[in-house]
Order: C-alpha cells, then sequence, then structure tokens
C-alpha cells in the first residue's frame, strides 16, 4: 500500500530542483527523466537522478523513466538495475500490458523498487485488471494527458470520467491504491481543489502534482479529514461493541461491505501521520 496522498514531479535534468522538491511539504517528490526532458538530454539527466538517488538517499524520492518501448527507457531501467541506489518507488510510463511490469521487475530483481505503472492508452487501460495484479506493482496511475490526446478530448474532468472510473475499478479488484493525474491549470486554485474532491469521492487514493503550490490543497483534500477519522473511529467501536453484526448506527446501517471503508480511513490516517 502507498503511503502518500500527493507527489511532485520535478524534472531529473535539474539536480537544483530536486533539491529544492524535497525541501517542500510533498510526501513523495519523483524525478522525471520522460515528459519533462528534451531528447538531447536523457543521458545526462539519468546520470543526475541517479546521482540523486545516491547524495539523497531519502524515502520520498521516487523516479520516472522512459517508456520501456524507447531506447532512453530500457537504458534507464539498465542503468537502475546496476546502482546500489534505488528508489522506493518508481513510475512506468506509457504501459499497456502486464508483461511490460513484468519485464522491468525481471529486470530490476527481487529488491527492486514497487512499480506504478501509468495507464495513458485506451489499450492500457484494457489490461488494467491484468496490469494492476503483476506482484511487484503497487498502484495505478491515471495518465490523462497521453490518455486525452488519444481520445481528442480536453484534459478536464468530464471527458474523462469513464476512464477514471474504470481504472478505479481495475485498482480495486486488485485491492491497490489509483493515483489521479496532475491538474494543469496552475492559477485555478477552486479548480484544484474540487478535481481533488472529485477524485477523493471517485475513489482515488492520492493525485499528482506539477507545482509545490499544489501540495496542501492535494493533500487537505485527499487525506482523510479529522471528522472522517472521529466517525470512522467511532463507527468501527460500534461495529465490534455489536459483535460484528449488521447494526444501525446514526441512521445508517453497518455491515461488513460497509465497514472496509471505515477501516481503510483508519490506515490512510495512520499512514499520513508516519
Amino acid at each position: 500500500m502507498i503511503s502518500f496522498t500527493n507527489f511532485l514531479f520535478v524534472p531529473g535534468n535539474r539536480a537544483d530542483r530536486i533539491a529544492k522538491a524535497l525541501e517542500s511539504d510533498a510526501d513523495l517528490v519523483c524525478m522525471d527523466l520522460e515528459d519533462s526532458v528534451p531528447a538531447a538530454e536523457k543521458d545526462s539527466a539519468r546520470a543526475i537522478a541517479l546521482d540523486a538517488l545516491a547524495r539523497h538517499a531519502s524515502p520520498r524520492l521516487a523516479l520516472r523513466i522512459n517508456g520501456l518501448m524507447t531506447r532512453a527507457g530500457i537504458e534507464d531501467l539498465v542503468a537502475l538495475a546496476r546502482s546500489a541506489n534505488r528508489p522506493p518507488v518508481l513510475f512506468l510510463p506509457m504501459v499497456e500490458s502486464p508483461r511490460d511490469a513484468e519485464q522491468a521487475a525481471a529486470i530490476l530483481g527481487p529488491d527492486g523498487p514497487r512499480l506504478i505503472p501509468l495507464i495513458e492508452t485506451v489499450r492500457g487501460l484494457r489490461h488494467a485488471d491484468a496490469i494492476g495484479a503483476v506482484d511487484a506493482v503497487c498502484a495505478l496511475m491515471f495518465g490523462g494527458g497521453d490518455f486525452s490526446a488519444e481520445l481528442g478530448v480536453s484534459l478536464a474532468w468530464e471527458p474523462l470520467l469513464a476512464a477514471r472510473s474504470a481504472l478505479v475499478m481495475s485498482c480495486a479488484t486488485n485491492r491497490i491504491p489509483a493515483i489521479d493525474v496532475p491538474f494543469i491549470q496552475l492559477d485555478d486554485d477552486a479548480g484544484l481543489r474540487a478535481e481533488c474532491c472529485a477524485a477523493k469521492a471517485l475513489g482515488f487514493a492520492a493525485k499528482a502534482a506539477i507545482h509545490p503550490r499544489q501540495i496542501a490543497t492535494i493533500g487537505a483534500v485527499m487525506r482523510p479529514t479529522q471528522a472522517e477519522v472521529v466517525e470512522a473511529a467511532e463507527a468501527i467501536a460500534a461495529f465490534e461493541a455489536g459483535g460484528g453484526k449488521a447494526i444501525a448506527f446514526r441512521g445508517r446501517m453497518l455491515e461488513a461491505p460497509v465497514m472496509q471503508r471505515y477501516f481503510r480511513i483508519i490506515a490512510s490516517a495512520g499512514k499520513s501521520d508516519d
């Protein structure tokens, strides 16, 4: 289970930004070797990212490599496999088959990082159940930018709602968290909060950020509120006092399936406090 509700993407070719991002309140900082790095700088960005993993040795520092169907992606993966410094989490872009995740896990070995495939195409979404079932996979992320481009729609909530819903169901099938795409309108704080609320209500456990100013809002929304934690604790106490049988609680029926949400809230709150 992932232990973050927000994370910040930072270009992997900018050592200064990596260090600065680690000073932010982001639960996780993901060095990006893919979209934010020009083709001519792939090799230097890889070296910078591996050096950052060695210098910072932080459990908050993750990595997104290039796609495994590209030369840069294969070179990223091999370099990481040879390195003594591994991130706790590795994001895999453009995953369309469980074989992609299985290949990465095999190359990295049994002590490799946990994998988070990005589902960024219709083909990938069709295979999301199988991708999420790979042992090394700890979550799936919705890659809305490429997905919206393939559909020919805007990167907005409504056009991508069906795809988001399908991804959440695939994650639920495999009992792993779903992570939502960044909100790209940097000057729309109200829009960011609204999308975070919608993502949480749909079942997403975390959301990515592309600027430090987004972190506070994402964290505040995606983490369980104090009211949610109190309600969950009281519901669990009442359910257990009733012997684990269906009971009425504040005008609602509590039974085993309903309780799973409350247990997840308590578990998530515990991770937030770590």
